[in-house]
């Protein structure tokens, strides 16, 4: 048994929290499974932006290791980092895609953009930025951004199809392709509603199964391998600085930057809420280095070859299971370690094995908008228009774009103005700049 006083204990604080070594281990697995499913559908996102998938593979298991270790050795909070959802696809699908930025320059975009957070996350400033920005718009952003990836993950499964007529339709249910993608929601949405630890990553294994009992995905040649190499991605992201220094790029930047740091904090404080960790000032309890481990993650994910990481909020599942620590990180940063030996499967991942996950974590981020008021036409509006621009403009930064345009604007009318910081009036200024001289 471990002794009050010994060297982890004092490390980790594990008496304090009221936690033990099997507690913490038994969290660290609980959560490395509810968010392994990222080792699939990341590499799966960017290789669509002309990444090399098996390096982003790469990429992601190291930018996951770095982040959760720096949590759980610097900040003692049980809380994992990997590439974010939502942001990933804004990499790919707007700033690669359709603005048809280089995936190198994009990787500078996120670079930057964690350069940024991280000399923000050194000042006092770091609190007062989260403040700046309306809670209307931060949970509007969260929620656009999970139905935006849902949708993405529809169309790339070919569930959802274009349509001269109507835009969009129904895709061919008859095409074996769509038919596991639907059979995969179906089972990944009875694991998940039914509570089974691990249920997305496990619907994900399932549907590969059935996908290869019914040829539909091709036999993976082997299982087991070593790490791919970097080499197409490393460093990528400091070759090509050089050409972040446009209005385009820089809304490219302010878009990674402010929904990255929103984004952290709010998963930090939703995580450390769950688990009591909080003093009594109501403080996070190494609340500051946490933001700190965000912009180092993302900074390093950067130049590794990833979009950005951020903090994920399936680290509540291990708060669930006991973890109070940072030893649950730890534990969650071996498991990403031992996982980097299966890169081969990568091979079987395909559209129709990912899209389930996509869909569960729309649904997930869909819940911030009970905390927006829509009562109020003037908070309403801006919410309104930032979540579902980003669906039908298929882009992040043109929804986040609306609503910090409207949202001044529904304040000014509504004669509370002067409850608007000064910062946002200039946001809009910029943002409709954005939209004269890029759109």
């Amino acid at each position: 048994m471990l002794q009050k006083n010994s060297r982890l204990d004092n490390f980790f604080h594990l008496t304090a929290r009221k936690t033990d070594i099997k507690q913490e281990i038994l969290a660290g697995v609980t959560t490395f499974l509810s968010m392994a499913y990222i080792l699939a559908v990341n590499p799966e996102i960017l290789g669509s932006a002309g990444m090399d998938k098996t390096a982003v593979f790469t990429a992601t298991v190291l930018a996951s290791i770095v982040g959760t270790l720096v949590m759980g050795l610097f900040a003692n909070l049980p809380i994992a980092l990997a590439p974010g959802m939502g942001l990933n696809a804004f990499f790919t699908y707007t700033v690669v895609l359709a603005w048809h930025i280089p995936w190198q320059t994009a990787l500078s975009g996120v670079f930057v953009a964690g350069l940024l957070f991280m000399l923000l996350s050194f000042t006092k400033m770091r609190e007062q930025l989260i403040d700046i920005i309306p809670s209307t718009l931060k949970y509007a952003v969260l929620a656009g951004i999970g139905l935006f990836i849902s949708f993405s993950g529809l169309i790339n499964a070919q569930i959802i199809v274009p349509d001269k007529t109507n835009g969009v339709a129904l895709g061919n249910l008859h095409d074996p392709v769509v038919l596991l993608a639907v059979i995969g929601i179906l089972i990944t949405l009875v694991l998940v509603i039914r509570g089974v630890l691990g249920g997305i990553f496990i619907g994900m294994v399932i549907t590969t199964i059935i996908g290869i009992i019914f040829g539909v995905i091709a036999v993976p040649r082997s299982i087991i391998g070593g790490l791919p190499s970097l080499h197409p991605l490393f460093a990528q992201s400091l070759f090509s600085l050089s050409n972040v220094f446009s209005l385009q790029m820089i809304v490219v930047i302010l878009t990674f930057f402010l929904v990255g740091i929103f984004d952290t904090a709010g998963t930090i404080m939703g995580v450390v809420t769950q688990g009591g960790l909080i003093d009594e000032k109501q403080h996070v309890l190494g609340g500051g280095r946490a933001l700190v481990t965000g912009a180092v993650a993302t900074t390093i994910g950067a130049v590794l070859g990833t979009s950005t990481t951020t903090a994920y909020a399936e680290s509540t599942s291990g708060v669930a299971a006991g973890g109070r620590t940072g030893l649950t990180a730890i534990v969650t940063a071996f498991l990403f370690a031992l996982s980097s030996i299966f890169a081969p499967l990568l091979a079987v991942v395909t559209s129709a094995v990912t899209v389930p996950a996509l869909i569960i974590v729309g649904i997930l981020m869909m819940k911030n908008v009970q905390y927006i008021d829509w009562n109020k036409m003037e908070l309403a509006v801006p919410a309104f228009f930032t979540i579902i621009m980003m669906v039908l403009t298929f882009s992040i930064s043109e929804g986040l774009a609306f609503g910090f345009i409207l949202y001044p604007l529904t304040m000014l009318l509504k004669r509370r103005a002067k409850e608007v910081h000064p910062m946002m009036y200039a946001l809009m200024v910029l943002f409709i700049a954005y939209f004269i001289f890029i759109i």
